[in-house]
């Protein structure tokens, strides 16, 4: 069982920076893959980014690459998610997630354990 903790949302206006912090229960690092998704109002879940469990392979979402880049803390048991160039089309709840495998966040769009999400919102 693994219980994940999200922070650092917000709201912003268009073109600022943020960083979102996902702190795990539980080592994380070589047992589960960690990412995000986020979820607009009447639009379907979307892959953000998620690192392998080694930690040796990041992957990103198209309409995020360039912009968001996804980082982990072995130490503190916490990845972050550190934003730029925020769009209004980055408005959402963003939710943390872990699974054993990477592919379930990359074609799936789905995860084992869930945080229970933190609001995004960006500003024109």
């Amino acid at each position: 069982q693994v219980t994940l903790v999200e922070s650092g949302g917000g709201s912003v206006q268009s073109g600022a920076s943020m960083t979102l912090s996902c702190t795990a229960s539980i080592r994380t690092r070589g047992a589960y893959a960690m990412g995000w998704f986020r979820q607009a109002p009447g639009k379907e879940r979307e892959f953000v980014a998620a690192i392998s469990s080694s930690r040796g392979s990041t992957h990103y979402g198209d309409s995020v690459k360039g912009r968001f880049t996804l980082s982990d803390d072995d130490a503190k048991n916490t990845v972050y998610l550190q934003m730029k160039s925020l769009k209004p089309e980055d408005t959402a709840v963003y939710y943390c997630a872990a699974d054993t495998r990477i592919t379930s966040f990359i074609y799936s769009s789905s995860a084992t354990y869930w945080g229970q999400g933190t609001q995004v919102t960006v500003s024109s």
